[in-house]
């Protein structure tokens, strides 16, 4: 302690006094030196006049001795006056001894103190300019207190330059504190160089100023460098640690190990960083509520842990601390602040559930379900509303067949314990439940108390007996019944019981759903027969089966429901069936066809299928093989010499149990490359007439007959009456096929629409059938009277009447044919029209009475009684999209696309 002392002495005296100048001569004498220091006359006490080096004389050192009371000399070397010294003469010396105990040597050093006046003058003005070998003051180390009281202003140091030995010097100074921000702060004295401040300064405003100062002469030149001069402001503990927060919040868990950190605490310091003004210290004043000790603080870096396992929320879920930080690393000087710190209990898992009692008892109807029968309460001293709070529910033992169910109420928490599956009385009166509870969180106190972590209770359930309806048990009960048996087959049927006495007597059966109405069943007995024939092969799909509702209901009318399940054995009763009708073999690109069978019966009855030419004629024996590919494929083949026709060849097919069938195959051996070119060519060269169209032709033929039976009625009424004059004719009867515009529609007297149009044709004609030229019609007429044939009225593109035959209007009276003129004016003509029927377009007999529709000649206009001849050309056909409504539907039915 007592070279800082001696070190803040010197800075002291140094600040107060002139400076000395010390000039130390070395001379050899046993290896040691003098020593010579200039100081002035006067000197205080503990200053420092100069420093000797004592290693150098002596290498160890151990004991320092001055032959003068008025100087001391340190381990260091400094000399310092140990009291107040005048010199009355201008040199004064005095020995320094410097011994070695160890080494028992001892040598000395003398020291010459020296004071020479200093005489000053001025720089001349013709003088040169300095000379400056080498820089000859440098800055001293200067300090003041920060908030020191003065007395202002406050003498700090004083500034010398060496010029000054010889020169009159002038001092100055600027920087932050003089010339800037704080202004005036320093001052220096021109003559002397005595360096003042003139106020207190607070360090954590400032706490260095870099000035500098200047040392010129009279007439401004510049003596030395400006001297760089830091006047450090020393710290004073003038400023409390502050807390970073005033309330400070933490949370930790109830259930937190020792150890457990809770949270940080931090206060700051403005005074100097890195000494004792900042060393702060925290520690824990007062915690409430009051108990054993729970935390403590780190008192260097303010971490608040747990100290105790005794953190229980249910006790106290918050504590308040009162958190204290001191500086000078907590001395009882030390400066001081508080801060609270409160701390938050976090609930945990740490209290169990449990019952109010270890057993309860309920009971329950039989047959009753989805019912609440019983509410078992709990209670835990946990957080409310938590998982560490809501009770889980679990049945332990007695429910193994799956009547029972248990749930939680979560407003209450209470267990719900409910009926989910009908309960038998006869099976058992009572059913012993044992009831577990446990949290949804999982528990947190250690493993010792983990093992009791459920908490358990008996629940007696009580039976209660009523009475039951009929049980369909087992609910699908199956029989087994062969297709096509014999209607009125009994075969034992559905049984249900009356689960009070296990009979089945006194019971109903009535069939609720019977698909295809196939069984009927007996009231008493439960039995069932067949009522029509049962068919395999119609159920879908074919191997599924066969199920019929049945209702079974008892004497007080309650009733149960079941499914008879009949499983139909399959009987062969459907042969193999070819899927082929009409092969198309192109000779030279092909030489065979495959075709192939299917078997509705079950596999038992089916393939492998065996096929064979069946009944057939030598010749197709010789032409013709066929040979087996699969299962249930055969491939037909034919001989190289076998021609270009159509063949009809009946193959038979039977299935592995033998039942067999034949079907006739036309096969069409034909010249082409592409199966699709004989189809094509066949369906333009011939006409074939299915069952529709034969039936529109017949109907086509009725109403004909139905027209010819209707004029013969009004021929036989008109001889009763007026005749028709020579020249006229009367009540025609016009059949029309056209639609087209600007027609006159006439009714005649007796009813039947005339039509008339306005170009006229010479001749008076009378028609049957209708003729095509060039898209035109003509219609079906018939007129008493006249010469004309049926090639005399040839319309050009217009339909003709009997008006448009003779020209002018028609007027009509109430006229009838006879008969005998009805029947000679149809005879010829029918003949006629019956003739050109009956034979094709180049005048041969034609098989099917068909006729292609087109014009035939001059003055023929019958065309084909038939609709379904098809025409080279599609144009042709044109005429088909403006047929009636009737006739046209004739003319698709006929017509094969």
């Amino acid at each position: 302690m007592a070279a800082p002392r001696l070190r803040s002495s010197l800075r002291g005296a140094l600040c107060r006094q002139l400076l000395l100048t010390l000039v130390v001569f070395s001379f050899a004498c046993e290896a040691c030196k003098k020593e010579i220091f200039n100081i002035p006359s006067k000197l205080e006490a503990d200053k420092m006049i100069g420093r000797v080096n004592l290693k150098e004389c002596l290498g160890s050192v151990d004991r320092i001795q001055s032959s003068d009371p008025d100087f001391r000399v340190l381990e260091d070397g400094s000399v310092y006056t140990a009291h107040a010294v005048v010199l009355s003469d201008e040199k004064r010396s005095f020995t320094i001894r410097l011994s070695d105990t160890k080494k028992r040597t001892q040598k000395e050093i003398l020291v010459l103190l020296e004071y020479q006046k200093k005489v000053l003058r001025k720089r001349h003005a013709k003088e040169t300019v300095l000379r400056r070998s080498k820089r000859r003051w440098a800055p001293i180390p200067c300090s003041m207190q920060e908030n020191s009281l003065g007395p202002f202003p406050l003498f700090l140091q004083q500034v010398q330059s060496d010029a000054a030995q010889n020169y009159t010097i002038f001092y100055s100074i600027s920087g932050r504190g003089v010339d800037k921000e704080p202004l005036n702060l320093f001052f220096i004295e021109r003559d002397t160089g005595n360096l003042y401040c003139t106020q207190p300064v607070d360090r954590e405003e400032y706490d260095v100023f870099d000035l500098i100062a200047y040392a010129s002469t009279a007439d401004g030149y510049s003596a030395d460098f400006p001297l760089p001069l830091p006047i450090r402001v020393e710290d004073e503990n003038d400023n409390h640690p502050i807390f970073t927060e005033a309330v400070y919040n933490f949370e930790v868990p109830e259930s937190s190990r020792v150890g457990t950190t809770v949270g940080v605490v931090c206060a700051t310091d403005r005074d100097e960083p890195d000494t004792m003004h900042t060393r702060l210290k925290y520690s824990i004043l007062e915690q409430t509520p009051r108990s054993p000790g729970l935390f403590s603080v780190h008192p260097s870096t303010g971490v608040i842990t747990t100290v105790s396992h005794y953190l229980d929320r249910e006790v106290a879920d918050k504590y308040s601390l009162i958190m204290k930080v001191q500086d000078m690393d907590g001395q009882f000087f030390g400066l001081m602040s508080t801060a609270t710190c409160i701390i938050t209990v976090k609930d945990s898992n740490d209290n169990l559930p449990t019952f109010r009692q270890n057993a309860y008892e309920a009971s329950v109807e039989e047959n009753t379900v989805n019912v609440e029968i019983l509410r078992i309460p709990v209670e835990d001293k946990d957080l409310i509303n938590t998982a560490n709070w809501r009770a889980n529910f679990t049945i332990l033992k007695g429910n193994e067949n799956g009547h029972f169910k248990i749930t939680t109420d979560k407003a209450t928490n209470e267990g719900v314990l409910s009926v989910v599956k009908p309960l038998d009385y006869e099976e058992s009166h009572q059913v012993v439940l044992e009831i577990g509870v446990a949290n949804e969180a999982p528990f947190t106190r250690d493993v010792a108390l983990r093992m009791t972590t459920m908490n358990r209770a008996v629940v007696t359930v009580h039976v209660k007996d009523q009475d039951e309806g009929p049980e369909c048990s087992p609910e699908v009960q199956y029989i087994r019944i062969k297709e096509n048996s014999a209607v009125g087959s009994k075969i034992s049927g559905y049984k249900a019981y009356d689960p009070e006495t296990k009979s089945s007597s006194g019971l109903r059966y009535k069939i609720l759903h019977d698909p295809k109405e196939w069984i009927t069943i007996n009231e008493g007995s439960g039995s069932v027969e067949t009522y029509k024939t049962l068919d395999r092969e119609v159920i879908t799909p074919k191997n599924d089966l066969y199920n019929i509702t049945v209702l079974a209901i008892d004497q007080d009318g309650r009733s149960c429901t079941g499914t008879l399940a009949v499983s139909i054995e399959d009987v062969n009763d459907n042969p193999p069936e070819i899927l082929q009708d009409y092969l198309v073999i192109c000779k030279g690109n092909m030489d065979y066809v495959d075709i192939s069978a299917i078997d509705h019966d079950s596999s038992i009855n089916g393939a492998p299928f065996y096929f064979s030419l069946a009944n057939t004629s030598p010749e197709i024996n010789r032409l013709w093989t066929i040979t087996r590919v699969n299962d249930t494929a055969a491939r037909l083949a034919y001989q190289k010499n076998a021609q270009f026709q159509e063949y009809f060849i009946p193959v038979a097919v039977k299935d592995r149990a033998g039942l067999s069938a034949t079907k006739t195959l036309r096969v069409n051996l034909c010249d082409c490359t592409n199966p699709v070119q004989c189809r094509a060519a066949a369906r333009s060269a011939d006409v074939i007439l299915g069952k529709w169209a034969i039936l529109a032709i017949l109907l086509g033929i009725a109403l004909l007959f139905s027209i010819l039976l209707t004029l013969v009625c009004g021929i036989v009424s008109a001889r009763n009456k007026k005749a028709f004059p020579d020249d006229l004719a009367q009540q025609n009867l016009i059949i029309s096929n056209t639609e087209a515009p600007g027609d006159d529609k006439v009714c005649s007297a007796n009813g039947f629409m005339t039509q008339t149009v306005n170009n006229a044709n010479q001749g008076f004609c009378g028609t049957m059938g209708s003729g095509v030229k060039n898209g035109g019609q003509e219609s079906i007429e018939m007129v008493k009277g006249g010469q004309q044939t049926l090639e005399s009225c040839r319309g050009a593109g217009h339909h003709h009447t009997l008006d448009s035959c003779r020209g002018g209007t028609v007027e009509v009276e109430n006229s009838r044919y006879t008969y005998s003129e009805w029947q000679n004016f149809t005879q010829p003509r029918l003949g006629e029209k019956l003739h050109l029927c009956n034979q094709d377009e180049e005048h041969m007999p034609s098989q099917d009475y068909v006729l292609t529709y087109n014009y035939e000649g001059r003055g023929s206009p019958a065309g084909s009684v038939g609709c379904c001849s098809e025409k080279q050309e599609e144009d042709g056909l044109d005429f088909l999209n403006n047929l009636e409504a009737k006739f046209a539907a004739l003319a698709e039915t006929c017509t094969k696309r």
